[in-house]
């Protein structure tokens, strides 16, 4: 574990300014709860043409929810990199468990069914997951682990998603 808090304290040290402050804080937020995925989803459900993009991303959301935040961010009960340290935090302070990076797992969910659709979908997906994925490091509330494997969770999902889809849509 020391790797990761030298990763998060050389983050913390060489990149941190008022600026990347509050970008950030606003990529962040994007995740928060899903939230920039799920409008994105609601956005691609309503024409017939995008509804099985809307539908891909809809499923690959609720396979990373049930993954991630309810199976094994219960089950394994990681703290968080703050707990125990003297920090100022820019965001609210997080009240689940950290391993794996819920933000990250919807993220990736969500970009990977998009790119399976196409790269002028998912490559600004994948993107936008990298930030926001990022944006969890700088802002010290999970660890390098918990993003790689929420990263891991959330393609896992998409992958899934899209498979789904496809046979059913048959």
């Amino acid at each position: 574990m020391n790797i990761e808090f030298a990763i998060l304290d050389w983050i913390q040290e060489h990149l941190s300014c008022p600026l990347m402050d509050w970008l950030m804080v606003f990529f962040s937020r994007l995740g928060d709860s899903g939230l920039i995925w799920i409008i994105i989803t609601i956005i691609l459900l309503i024409p017939r043409k995008t509804r099985r993009y809307g539908l891909t991303c809809a499923l690959s959301l609720l396979f990373s929810l049930l993954l991630c935040n309810l199976g094994l961010k219960p089950l394994v009960m990681r703290e968080r990199p703050f707990a125990g340290k003297e920090l100022e935090l820019l965001v609210e302070m997080p009240q689940d468990f950290s391993f794996p990076s819920g933000h990250t797992s919807s993220s990736f969910a969500a970009a990977t069914a998009l790119y399976s659709h196409g790269r002028s979908w998912g490559i600004p997906a994948y993107i936008l997951a990298v930030l926001i994925a990022f944006s969890r490091l700088y802002l010290y509330v999970h660890f390098p682990s918990d993003v790689i494997a929420g990263a891991a969770v959330g393609i896992i999902c998409g992958i899934l998603a899209r498979l789904i889809i496809k046979k059913w849509a048959k």
